[in-house]
This record gives C-alpha cells, structure tokens and sequence, in this order.
C-alpha cells in the first residue's frame, strides 16, 4: 500500500497540517479526515493549493499527487473576497480559499498596479489595520470565515535602514 503525504490548511486550521493517506483514497475520504479531525461543521469544499475549483470528490489522491505529496485546502467558502488598499486605490478580487498569499501578492502588484518583478519584491501584504504580514504560503482562507468570507490586506512596502530593505 502506497501512502500519500497530505499538508493542509484551512477555516480554523490553525497552522499547516499534516496526514499520511493511503493513495487508493478519494478526496472525498481525505475531506471527511480533516473535516472530523477539526470538527468542522457543514457543507466543506476541498481545494488543491492555488488552483480556482473544488478538486472532484471522487478523484484519486493518486492522481493528483507530486513527488511531495498534495497541499490542500478545505473551508465553508467556495470563493473569498480580497480587498487590497495601496496608496489611494483599493482593488478586490475573489480567489479560492487555497489562493497562496504570493500568488495575491503577484496578482496586485503586477496585474493590477503595473509594477515590475523587482518592484513588488520591495512590498508585502499586510492584513488591514494591523502589523501582521502573513507567510507567503498562508493560504487566504486560514484568513477568512464563513460566513464572511473576505480578507482586507493593506500593500506595504519593505522598511529601509540606511537605504537598505529589510526582509
């Protein structure tokens, strides 16, 4: 028997988890694993890791795995709205709950404000009306609840010392 690594995240999933699953398995079973070791209630979706539908119920986790195993992402929320304030302009987007937060990052800073590779390099995203700037893996549904289902970010650029970035 074959098993699977499974690293996941999601709504009150604290931190990134982790499960070893045998590969015969659906995502159906892995979702009913998850939703009973964290005691979430109600209808959940199950996401792979940055991609925008809900993977099949009834695929193989087999057939979706990579030589590291599968990230996932389960919540209540098919969608979260994102909503990112930088300067006097505010833009929202909805992505899937397993949207990384780089991948919003990307998204706003070169997509929506035209700044180049080595220009985004120099802001992060910080959630609005705090210091708290999350990890570029955090997945934006660990960031968001049902109902609500929305995230506000504020995008910041790197403090300089001395005219250098600090990370």
């Amino acid at each position: 028997m074959k098993i699977i690594d499974i690293y996941y995240q999601g709504e009150g999933v604290g931190a990134l988890e982790h499960l070893e699953i045998d590969a015969e398995a659906t995502f159906a079973a892995l979702q009913a694993v998850i939703a009973g070791k964290h005691a979430i209630a109600g209808e959940i979706v199950l996401f792979l890791e940055d991609e925008d539908e809900p993977i099949d119920s009834n695929a193989k986790l087999r057939d979706k795995a990579g030589r590291a195993g599968i990230k996932a992402h389960v919540h209540r929320c098919r969608t979260i709205e994102v909503i990112v304030h930088f300067k006097d302009k505010t833009v929202r987007h909805a992505f899937a709950p397993g949207a990384t937060v780089a991948r919003v990052k990307h998204w706003v800073t070169v997509r929506k404000f035209g700044m180049t590779e080595e220009e985004a390099s120099h802001h992060h995203l910080q959630t609005a009306g705090t210091t708290d700037q999350p990890d570029p893996g955090t997945h934006i549904g660990t960031l968001a609840s049902c109902p609500k289902c929305k995230v506000e970010f504020d995008l910041v650029t790197t403090p300089k010392v001395n005219g250098w970035g600090v990370a």
